[in-house]
């Protein structure tokens, strides 16, 4: 099994390769314009903030290596009533919520212009088996340029994507890179904050670091069996 994982900053990659035990057991190796942690059965890549900077660093990832899976981890924010702060998330559906324009009639997604794509669905047998490991939440996760910061904003995003549970940076751009690979992909996220009004006082990213790391530790064996055994999309 080799799987590569992408997060935005290293904070998240220490979250993700902490599920493995201490840092002597990780080994360091560079590929272009980055360095991947190697913890278990992972390869932990730093890929930076937002879509355009995750799906260069993916691709850059993908080229240096076979890969099985893709996975998009880090923190996010959680939709109240659906995903809690320091919850997990597992994403069963994948979508840029701001690629697109303003019109005098609201907001037109890119593919309304004609023009690619705004989703992503993971493996759904794997999603599944993720979530009840993990006892993450099911639901789809954004993929925003601008985060959140405020309860009209929330609203929209509701009102435009039922169904939604977090919204975070980096995941359509991971998507993207890992489709053109032709390399299946899930995401992740530990829930930080509530979407809607910016309160950092608020934030508990800690709580959010560790739900990642405890789901990691749960991962290898889930994934070990859909690789070899369960890949489907059923």
């Amino acid at each position: 099994m080799h799987v590569l994982v992408v997060t935005a900053v290293p904070a998240e990659r220490d979250a993700v390769t902490r599920a493995f035990g201490d840092r002597s057991g990780t080994s360091v190796f560079h590929v272009r314009g980055a360095e991947i942690h190697r913890a278990g059965p992972f390869d932990v890549l730093v890929g930076g903030v937002g879509p355009a900077a995750a799906a260069a660093s993916t691709a850059f990832g993908l080229a240096s290596d076979g890969y099985d899976l893709v996975i998009s981890a880090g923190i996010g924010g959680g939709f109240a009533g659906v995903a809690p702060v320091g919850s997990l998330v597992v994403a069963d559906r994948i979508v840029v919520a701001d690629l697109g324009a303003g019109t005098p009639e609201g907001f037109v997604p890119v593919t309304g212009l004609g023009f690619g794509r705004v989703l992503h669905i993971p493996p759904r047998s794997l999603v599944r088996a993720t979530a009840a490991a993990t006892g993450g939440v099911t639901g789809t996760v954004l993929t925003v340029s601008t985060v959140t910061g405020s309860a009209e904003r929330a609203a929209d995003l509701l009102a435009a994507h039922p169904g939604t549970a977090a919204e975070a940076m980096e995941g359509f751009g991971v998507a993207e890179a890992a489709d053109l690979a032709g390399v299946p992909v899930l995401e992740v996220r530990g829930v930080s904050n509530a979407v809607g009004p910016r309160d950092r006082d608020a934030w508990r990213i800690g709580d959010a670091l560790t739900a990642l790391t405890d789901a990691f530790g749960k991962l290898a064996p889930v994934l070990e069996g859909w690789i070899h055994h369960d890949r489907d999309d059923s």
